[in-house]
């Protein structure tokens, strides 16, 4: 179905951060797969557990106890602080499991009338009914109406959030880098006073962490960065580097709410699944890439704000760790297409902002020779404009 704007290249093989399409022409992928390869392409630790496993079990269900699916969610407990865990294949679930399970928790402490969930504008929490609804971005709702009820919307104020509050509200949903939004970090100071707000309030704290977690930002959660535990977290992306795996995490209290029968999946948690999220986990450890994450993304941030010194249409270079942005004062996308025809893949995030998402083992030679490419796109883009 005609879903996807795709570009023209078709890619037939990859490593660390370098991709050949059909033609072997060779590129720098600064995408990761939309923040998914965070190892890059074919680790060769992913690349042995999956080739093992592939061999022993790929999948019985979770109508049967599955030791590899415990061992990760042990691993992601110690990690986070955070208990308890479910598994899934995506974002889009892990969010949607986490709306289920704010409502079900509030409504069994507080009564049926706590179901409402406040996000911020320019948030992006995915394309399911609740998901595209939860999500404060009228391109992705334009068509699919009637929404689900049960959401409503805030400014990035704690005043704002305050105020919006009712005797309905069960809980807030953010992401503490709006990476749709246009590489937009949420800040220590507002994501503090947002876990001081709903400890006060009486309501949860969900952080959207598919993007932002499993190391992105210079930590394995984005929380982490903050000083912030949420009450809910979910992920996906990078946690499977590339085999679909999502996860919600969540406090113990919180997670009794769920009981059998409550949620399920049938590919959730699979032996597959779980066989790559113990490998990324235990390669980000073994390889030091967090400390890498945080130096790389700190030189990676320094080269895009001499880049904005040097052209007035690059207004600004902001992220945290390794997911960065470049905001331009016109339209993204035609830089985007510059930076292909160089060998260089970046992403837009909205409409007027350059995302950079490389994987966290990136070296500083890569970094070197992909600001190069940039550069010369950018010197293109100020030219034709």
């Amino acid at each position: 179905m005609n879903t996807y704007s795709r570009l023209p290249v078709a890619f037939v093989k990859g490593e660390g951060c370098r991709l050949w399409d059909e033609q072997g022409c060779e590129y720098i992928d600064f995408t990761s797969g939309i923040a998914v390869t965070n190892l890059g392409h074919a680790h060769p630790k992913v690349t042995a557990a999956l080739h093992e496993q592939a061999g022993m079990l790929l999948h019985t269900s979770n109508l049967y106890q599955i030791p590899l699916q415990e061992q990760v969610a042990a691993k992601l407990a110690e990690l986070s602080g955070l208990p308890k865990a479910f598994f899934c294949n995506s974002g889009a679930e892990a969010n949607e499991a986490a709306i289920k399970l704010a409502r079900k928790y509030s409504q069994l402490r507080f009564g049926p009338h706590k179901h409402e969930i406040l996000t911020l504008h320019d948030s992006f929490h995915g394309r399911t009914l609740a998901t595209v609804t939860a999500t404060c971005k009228p391109k992705f709702q334009e068509g699919f109406a009637p929404l689900m009820p049960g959401f409503a919307y805030v400014q990035k104020d704690l005043a704002a959030i305050e105020q919006a509050i009712g005797e309905a509200t069960c809980a807030v949903l953010v992401e503490p880098v709006q990476g749709e939004g246009g590489v937009l970090p949420l800040g220590a100071e507002f994501l503090q006073g947002l876990r001081e707000l709903c400890d006060a309030k009486g309501i949860l704290l969900i952080f959207d962490e598919v993007q932002t977690g499993i190391g992105r930002t210079g930590k394995m959660f984005g929380f982490q960065t903050y000083g912030v535990l949420p009450d809910i977290v979910t992920l996906a992306k990078g946690l499977g580097n590339g085999v679909p795996v999502g996860a919600m995490l969540a406090k113990e209290e919180v997670a009794a709410a769920f009981t059998p029968g409550s949620h399920g999946s049938t590919f959730g948690g699979n032996p597959l699944a779980m066989a790559a999220a113990q490998a990324v986990l235990e390669a980000i450890e073994e390889e030091d890439l967090l400390s890498n994450a945080v130096q790389m993304g700190e030189e990676l941030n320094g080269r895009l704000q001499r880049l904005a010194d040097d052209y007035s249409f690059l207004l600004e270079a902001r992220g945290q760790g390794l997911l960065q942005g470049l905001v331009l004062d016109r339209p993204v996308a035609p830089l985007v297409s510059k930076c292909l025809e160089y060998g260089l893949l970046v992403l837009s995030a909205g409409e007027h902002t350059l995302r950079l998402l490389p994987p966290l083992n990136v070296t500083s030679a890569d970094l070197h020779l992909a600001i190069k490419m940039l550069e010369k796109a950018v010197a293109e883009e100020a030219t034709s404009a």
